[in-house]
């Protein structure tokens, strides 16, 4: 269970970071609807193998609420990865757990004095790290905050209803999850395709196109490793471990995009991965 969750984390911190940089150069809305068409498509022969009702309308109902939940995060995430600094608004999506967590504590999970301590450390450390961004100092005001804060409470949502309802069928809950959010990329990309035919796709090369598939089969693949570690712990623990991947995707864009961060935000980034680090050795 702990080595799946910890492997979902870092699926997760590798497509953020691939769905951020590449939404840099390419529009958001293509990067989102070609990444979830994979995704869908990828699940389709594990659905021919198996039965989609097995889990019956619990699934369903958890897979839908899934799938508008990633919607609304990802599309949240990838633009603020893409207009804002990386090392700043991977942390505060991290604090996505708290959503998982709390749905825990109401099913009779306790969390001790020493992770309450380390969650109100990761919420200074959020505060911290998002000062300069707030103040206007890297030039991108408050938006990317704004937008990493939605990501988190979405992404919150979505793992819990990814958890309840993988407890009944996996194959049902993420299938009907992907299901509904390609829909809504879809219907989002047919309001606005006037205005996404007047872009210029020649920035849409081979790369590109490798980078979008790449999202998609890796997105799929964590939130497999996810459900199934849900199935098989506590949920709290499950959810927090999984936070974890703001380290991969800060490292990435600190190593591959030279990303430079102030001492505050080096400070708050510490903070939070410090913080969702102790509630998950102490869970």
């Amino acid at each position: 269970m702990i080595w799946l969750a910890v492997v979902a984390a870092a699926l997760l911190g590798t497509s953020d970071y691939l769905g951020g940089a590449l939404s840099r150069k390419v529009p958001l809305l293509l990067v989102l609807l070609g990444s979830q068409v994979v995704t869908t498509v990828a699940l389709v022969p594990n659905l021919l193998r198996g039965d989609v009702t097995a889990g019956g309308s619990a699934a369903w109902a958890w897979g839908v609420a899934a799938g508008v939940a990633t919607a609304v995060a990802v599309a949240s995430l990838f633009r603020a990865l893409a207009i804002g600094t990386m090392g700043v608004v991977a942390p505060i999506t991290a604090l996505s757990a708290l959503v998982p967590v709390a749905a825990g504590w109401m099913d009779g999970e306790r969390l001790g004095a020493v992770v309450v301590g380390a969650l109100l450390i990761a919420l200074v450390g959020t505060v911290l790290a998002s000062g300069p961004e707030v103040r206007g100092a890297s030039g991108h005001g408050v938006r990317p905050i704004a937008l990493a804060v939605l990501a988190a409470c979405a992404f919150g949502l979505a793992n819990l209803s990814v958890a309840r309802g993988s407890a009944t069928s996996v194959p049902a809950t993420l299938f009907v999850g992907a299901v509904v959010t390609l829909g809504l990329y879809a219907a989002a990309a047919m309001v606005v395709w006037r205005r996404l035919a007047a872009r210029p796709w020649a920035q849409v090369d081979r790369s590109s196109l490798v980078g979008i598939v790449a999202i998609g089969v890796i997105g799929l693949l964590a939130n497999v490793c996810f459900a199934l570690a849900s199935r098989s712990g506590a949920l709290s623990l499950v959810a927090v471990l999984a936070s974890l991947y703001p380290v991969v995707t800060v490292l990435l864009g600190w190593r591959l995009l030279r990303e430079r961060l102030q001492p505050v935000q080096v400070a708050g980034v510490v903070a939070v991965l410090a913080g969702v680090a102790v509630v998950a050795a102490a869970s």
